[in-house]
């Protein structure tokens, strides 16, 4: 014998799918919130944070002298073991060709991997430093890598850039930073 479902039960039945859908969207609106590079930081136009790293065996050092030396600089946090690090590494090579001096700061990585990484796809940095624990990366408040900052002849952060450094970041968000900045030296 088949029973007839009365209206609040299909209305108990279609709950859980309803509140399903609800969250599916939910999450939907804040992943797309997520992955915008525009997210602010408290660190735009102070001075940079601190940059106490660990030197990588055969790679120049940097550290605060250098952000505060005259003209612009670009930090880049990344690792051997990042993707998007990998697709971003042709626009460093890029901004590096140009002389604007580039640091790496390699992120929680292993230093033979960020060796590796460097000899097959190349070396934009004109210097480079391990945060192996993080901390450095949590005092500038990076969420994810690659994060890229522009700095000016001060040290003072001009720009932060979640994601990975694009030909079109490249074009409409780093070198209008610099040219701004420029400008005003």
């Amino acid at each position: 014998m088949m029973t007839s479902l009365t209206r609040s039960g299909r209305l108990l039945l279609a709950l859980p799918l309803l509140a399903f859908a609800g969250l599916g969207i939910l999450l939907t609106l804040s992943v797309l919130r997520a992955d915008d590079p525009a997210l602010p930081s408290v660190h735009i136009n102070q001075p940079a944070p601190a940059i106490d790293l660990e030197a990588l065996a055969g790679f120049p050092p940097f550290g605060a002298d250098d952000l505060t030396a005259p003209g612009i600089k670009i930090v880049n946090y990344w690792a051997s073991w990042c993707a998007p690090c990998r697709a971003e590494h042709p626009n460093l090579l890029a901004l590096a060709g140009t002389g604007i001096p580039v640091y790496g700061v390699n992120y929680k990585d292993e230093a033979v991997r960020a060796q590796a990484f460097l000899d097959e796809l190349g070396n934009p940095f004109a210097g480079l430093g391990a945060d192996k624990t993080g901390r450095v990366a949590i005092d500038w408040g990076v969420y994810g890598i690659p994060e890229t900052f522009v700095i000016d002849s001060n040290g003072h952060v001009l720009l932060r850039h979640a994601g990975p450094v694009t030909s079109r970041t490249v074009q409409d968000d780093i070198m209008p930073a610099i040219a701004s900045a420029q400008g005003e030296d």
